[in-house]
């Protein structure tokens, strides 16, 4: 066998147990307390029936290998990149799936002081180890397991990038899904002035709603529901491992992540002039736009959580967003958090004096824009090949799959790392029908 198939760009992710199981995660437990030489290792996991197993032979693994293990329990994505810096742990193992089906699961991975661990830097030497065997003997001294509950702290390090005092009294629906963010949204609430309109509160593995994927257009209902019905300032949903979150203005309409980068990079510059925002290259005049105007600088990078983290750092940006939702900021170890936007975005409808639709109209017409449309493809290297030759009268630019500028509309096309998928974005200035006309023509172009 030359690969595992669940290891993937970012993190490890597949069916249990065909894919992934115990007997594997207790092997990435030996071999990355050895890879890093770890001595301490946070873990924590999502509520999939199958997590606490996997997290359990995840720790087995580590503690053979000689590092302590400090487990978290129930908790999201974010409190890993949380608790690794501030326990001076050697890295963070966070056992999830996010918005994966059930029978799902997987582990996301990142080094000391959080700093991201994809195949590129690091599972593909974690890979070898396991095919070739080669996870060293197990240690003299096994390590020891410790439970540490740190939601306090946790929810006490949001404090930094919101004042609580200047928020307004809004009513607003909170969708946990089912997933996990629920007892961080219970911490949460007694230090806001707001009311929380709960629904899907209540982990639960068997996700009874649904799994918490709001991207599907079919798991958004309920919170235009309970929008409508209690008469909501605002509406925000959550995945599983809450790193990302979505927003529904008070009418009950979903707003596309790529606005949600614009109101955030604008609710930062607000009070830190002149900083670097990172944006990714699918969807990009509106962000450039609104960070000009609040007199930052926008640096475009390659999509993905690792070379967003990575150009940050580089540049020392003070906040990266993607279209995807994935929002991620310098103070919070330059990682992704579904808490802090929700916080912002709170802060910013009050400073502004401006209901969400209000905020994000402007924008919306300005720069109208087809949200990310998936297609199947068999050939997706022919496919940009053949786009690329159509469109060849354009502004080209190869970062990331194929962008191409014009006057008045642009497209990026980009292939999925994981899938025979190529995902196509389109906007346009000020011209929501010349949008819709160009992403009809390449639709069929990319479908035929």
């Amino acid at each position: 066998m030359s690969n595992i198939s669940c290891f993937k760009a970012y993190d490890i992710r597949g069916k249990v147990p065909s894919e992934l199981n115990e007997d594997l995660a207790y092997k990435v437990g030996r071999s990355f307390a050895k890879l890093l030489g770890c001595k301490k290792v946070v873990i924590g996991r999502d509520v999939r029936e199958s997590s606490e197993p996997i997290a359990k032979a995840l720790a087995d693994g580590l503690t053979d290998a000689g590092s302590d293990v400090i487990d978290l329990g129930l908790c999201g994505t974010e409190m890993i990149y949380f608790a690794t810096p501030y326990l001076n742990a050697d890295g963070g193992i966070m056992i999830t799936a996010s918005h994966n089906p059930p029978e799902y699961n997987g582990l996301k991975f990142v080094k000391a002081g959080s700093v991201p661990m994809g195949y590129s830097s690091g599972l593909n030497q974690v890979e070898k180890m396991i095919l070739d065997n080669n996870m060293g003997d197990k240690a003299e001294v096994k390590g020891k397991v410790s439970t540490l509950d740190v939601m306090d702290e946790f929810i006490n390090n949001l404090n930094k990038f919101y004042d609580a005092s200047k928020m307004k009294p809004y009513k607003v629906v909170v969708n946990a899904g089912n997933g996990c963010v629920g007892p961080a949204l219970d911490k949460l609430e007694s230090k806001l002035p707001i009311e929380m309109i709960k629904v899907f509160h209540e982990p639960d593995s068997s996700f009874p709603n649904g799994v918490p994927n709001p991207l599907l257009p079919e798991n958004r209902q309920p919170t235009i529901d309970a929008i409508k019905n209690n008469n909501a300032d605002l509406g925000v949903a959550w995945d599983g491992d809450y790193d990302r979150c979505f927003f529904f203005d008070e009418k009950g309409e979903f707003i596309e992540g790529y606005y949600i980068v614009g109101l955030l990079a604008k609710s930062i510059l607000k009070t830190n002039p002149g900083e670097k925002i990172v944006h990714d290259p699918r969807l990009t005049w509106n962000t450039v736009d609104v960070v000009a105007s609040a007199g930052g600088e926008a640096v475009v990078s390659k999509s993905g959580h690792a070379f967003i983290k990575e150009k940050m750092r580089e540049v020392n940006s003070i906040y990266g967003g993607e279209m995807s939702a994935h929002h991620y900021f310098r103070d919070n170890a330059y990682s992704d958090s579904g808490l802090i936007p929700f916080l912002l975005i709170l802060q910013l409808m009050a400073d502004e004096n401006k209901s969400l639709s209000e905020l994000c109209n402007e924008m919306i017409s300005n720069y109208p824009c087809s949200g990310e449309i998936n297609s199947v493809v068999d050939n997706p290297k022919e496919k940009i090949e053949l786009i690329k030759e159509k469109y060849s009268d354009g502004k080209q630019d190869f970062l990331d799959g194929i962008s191409v500028d014009y006057e008045d509309w642009r497209f990026n096309v980009r292939m999925s790392n994981t899938e025979p998928l190529l995902r196509l974005n389109v906007e346009s200035k000020n011209d929501a029908d010349l949008m819709k006309k160009k992403t009809d023509e390449l639709l069929s172009l990319i479908r035929s």
